[in-house]
Parts: structure tokens; sequence; C-alpha cells
């Protein structure tokens, strides 16, 4: 009966409508999708705090006076 992911997410609309009403849900869905921007946004500084990290460790030191 629950083969698909389709029926699942019919289940969980129809349970979020029980739970929490029809007038909360575009408010849900509002705040749900502020919190993935957020994650994604922390996930692109986070990884271009490492590239930069990993730069610097991977820069050749200067040319000095030979010995």
């Amino acid at each position: 009966m629950f083969d698909s992911i389709d029926d699942w997410l019919i289940i969980a609309v129809v349970a979020g409508i029980l739970f929490y009403g029809s007038t909360k849900i575009p408010q849900l869905a509002h705040s749900l999708g502020r919190s993935v921007g957020e994650f994604k946004k922390g996930r692109l500084e986070v990884e271009r705090e490492l590239q930069s990290e990993q730069a610097k460790t991977t820069m050749p030191a200067p040319a000095g006076r030979a010995p």
C-alpha cells in the first residue's frame, strides 16, 4: 500500500493538516524554506573558508636565497 514516496507524501500532508490546521501550513512552509536557505548559506560559507585555508596551506613557500 505504501510502496512509493508519493503515498508517504500524501499521508504527511494529511497528517500536517490534521495536526496544524490549514491556516498554519503556509507559515510552516515559509519557515521551512527560510531554514533551508540559511542552511545552504552557512554550508557555502564553510566551504569557502575551507577552500581558502586549503589554498593557504598548498601555496609554495617564497623562493629565498640558495644555501
